[in-house]
């Protein structure tokens, strides 16, 4: 029995079909987009960010399959980026509108994934390891981690692996981000429920319903810097591989990250190329349209304004999809600010209202690669000339 949940789950599953063939009894895909999948496999089109009304068909289908692995089989989950959302089954007493809401003030108050997943997890009937519960056979999970850190506990949830978070944690992230009046009530209300015994919990770390569940990441951000390190080398650059993940608020990131990034290659010959990854977070506080790496490359223009010497920066979405906008992310050089003045864009203006997208379309910067089918988190490329 096989499962592909994620962006990268058609991909995987077509992996795992070359490779197993008819040993694959019964197989299920649930991606973000319509997809050609195996023959063995049946496809479900959920919602990314958000869950949809056939994220939750979706999860209802993974539990059933999980459910059918006898005693003698196994249970194959491939995981990527985008699971949570696309494989969503309400927990008791709440509804998929009530996670939507939840996840949506989430997003708006600039949580990061470890916050996000920890709320999913206890309004959830198949993450915080409830999918490899329902198999009464082993199940081997594969992942390839959008999560800087690599927890396979927050990689989707992980449906498939023991949850050390509590109901108290989660009711900690409610009160971080927005307070209880900011969610839905039934969402507080098992919170609360769950914080004093009355709900149980999600199987934690020596859980026998676990004991014979294994997960593995098999991709990370990693991969992605050591490809794009090897492109710039190839393309005649010295390259510069950070491998402190670039993390919080994508505004202050930007600034501390390029302050860094160039004074650490003042020394190296050109041209250089500078070369990061990690998931920055965006707070939401006016109306305009962008994404956190569009975010993060508006923020580093002031600086690079004032760089010595030529320097552009990219900052993009390995899936190809930067926030609610059709773009991966944008470019930004020592001439941004100047170009936007000369058309008539305000960039403070642009980044106080969370408006980058329409900044860096209208000077022609923003980077468009259409979905990429995968999901290891966000790239920054620097170059200096």
């Amino acid at each position: 029995m096989c499962i592909a949940a994620g962006k990268a789950a058609p991909a995987m599953a077509a992996a795992a079909a070359r490779r197993l063939g008819e040993r694959i009894r019964a197989g299920l895909v649930i991606a973000p987009d319509a997809a050609d999948v195996p023959d063995a496999f049946e496809l479900i089109v959920g919602g990314h960010p958000l869950p949809t009304a056939a994220s939750e068909a979706g999860g209802r289908r993974a539990l059933a399959l999980a459910a059918s692995v006898a005693d003698g089989e196994m249970l194959l989950a491939l995981i990527s980026g985008g699971a949570s959302a696309l494989m969503a089954v309400p927990a008791d007493g709440i509804t998929l509108d009530d996670k939507r809401a939840a996840t949506q003030q989430l997003l708006r108050a600039g949580a990061d994934i470890h916050a996000l997943n920890t709320l999913r997890k206890h309004l959830s009937a198949v993450k915080g390891g409830w999918l490899a519960a329902r198999a009464r056979g082993a199940c081997l999970a594969l992942a390839i981690s959008d999560v800087v850190g690599d927890d396979l506990s927050v990689i989707a949830s992980g449906p498939t692996v023991p949850d050390a978070s509590t109901f108290r944690d989660a009711l900690d992230v409610i009160l971080r981000f927005g307070g209880p009046d900011a969610f839905p009530r039934a969402v507080v209300a098992r919170l609360e429920r769950g914080g004093a015994g009355a709900v149980e919990e999600t199987p934690k770390p020596g859980d026998t319903r676990l004991a014979r569940a294994t997960t593995s990441v098999i991709g990370s951000r990693r991969d992605a810097m050591t490809g794009a390190a090897a492109e710039a080398a190839e393309r005649g650059y010295h390259v510069v591989q950070i491998d402190d993940p670039v993390v919080g608020d994508a505004r202050e990131s930007a600034a501390s990250h390029v302050r860094a990034a160039t004074a650490r290659a003042k020394s190296l010959p050109r041209p250089t190329c500078i070369v990061s990854s990690g998931e920055t977070t965006v707070h939401v506080v006016g109306r305009g349209r962008g994404g956190r790496n569009q975010e993060f490359a508006l923020a580093a223009a002031a600086l690079l304004a004032d760089a010595d010497g030529d320097v552009a920066l990219a900052s993009v979405g390995t899936d190809g999809i930067d926030g609610p906008t059709d773009a991966a992310g944008a470019i930004a050089d020592a001439t941004t600010l100047a170009r936007a003045r000369a058309a008539g864009v305000d960039a403070r203006a642009h980044l106080d209202d969370n408006n980058a997208y329409a900044f860096f379309d209208a000077i022609g910067d923003l980077i468009h690669t259409g979905p990429t089918g995968t999901n290891v988190g966000d790239l920054q490329v620097i170059l200096l000339a």
